[in-house]
């Protein structure tokens, strides 16, 4: 009989999990706004894994930094706008990272997610997203990732500096939750302990900050790790506001970009998929 239960048991997991991977959208690869296109493919691209570096995809701000960057002006769907910035090296950087870091199995390619694709964005319980002053969400959007988080999605945000880089990130982030404030996040909330102690957190720069490019972007500009909680008391939206994780990750194996960052940038996001896997 209990090998009958077990049995059973299994099979409804395995029928779960098949139908899970049945609905999810496959992956795809997008030009990137960064200036390379040689990112390999890693050989084990296909495997299924029990955790996945999504990056949200959005439609670009009309004033967004990077309105016509590298490629021009580019349909959002389609890559080489600014959700694309970092996209793919940082993912697969930060998804060799937790492997390597933790016994998370984790997917070695990372899965851009669109809001538009109906309800698929509910198979990735995990979602980044970077250059977070050039979003525009249309309400539809801002409704649908509203639902997502609430039903226990986990989102990072990432890079955006000042005061007008913040503006143009509130009119989206309004629109999602525009009734749950923003607050710094206590040092001793254990999104900082999960896996790593991180009460000394510092700015982190991008690469860019080295190359004498928008150095200006971060002149007189203090960190902030702020959250927004869900009615439990759990971060469901972590936000880093005058830093570049995404960079720390990216140009991570760099060794002109200073190894400090990259050991900060990845213990973060270390911690942050543990926490947003446990709470």
């Amino acid at each position: 009989m209990v090998f009958r239960r077990t049995f059973w048991r299994l099979s409804i997991g395995i029928l779960l999990l098949t139908t899970l991977y049945a609905f999810q959208r496959p992956f795809r690869v997008y030009p990137s706004l960064e200036p390379y296109d040689d990112v390999p493919m890693p050989p084990d691209w296909q495997e299924k894994a029990e955790w996945v570096q999504s990056r949200l995809m959005y439609p670009q701000h009309p004033n967004a930094l990077f309105a016509r960057y590298r490629f021009g002006a580019m349909d959002w769907r389609e890559g080489g706008t600014s959700w694309t910035q970092d996209y793919p090296r940082a993912d697969r950087h930060f998804a060799t990272a937790l492997r390597r870091l933790t016994r998370i199995h984790v997917r070695s390619v990372e899965q851009p997610v669109n809001l538009d694709d109906g309800d698929d964005v509910f198979n990735w319980p995990w979602l980044c997203a970077g250059e977070m002053g050039d979003w525009k969400l249309t309400h539809a959007q801002a409704a649908r990732l509203r639902d997502y988080l609430l039903r226990g999605g986990f989102l990072m945000l990432d890079d955006f500096w000042g005061p007008e880089e913040h503006a143009r990130f509130m009119e989206s982030m309004n629109l999602v939750f525009p009734d749950r404030p923003i607050v710094d996040i206590d040092d001793k909330d254990s999104i900082f302990h999960t896996v790593y102690d991180l009460d000394d957190r510092y700015q982190i720069l991008g690469q860019w900050a080295f190359r004498g490019r928008m150095r200006y972007r971060a002149e007189g500009t203090v960190p902030h790790w702020q959250g927004i909680y869900d009615d439990h008391g759990h971060i469901m939206v972590a936000m880093t506001f005058n830093s570049d994780v995404g960079d720390s990750w990216e140009w991570a194996d760099d060794p002109g970009y200073p190894e400090k960052f990259s050991a900060l940038g990845i213990r973060i996001g270390v911690n942050y998929v543990v926490y947003a896997m446990t709470h």
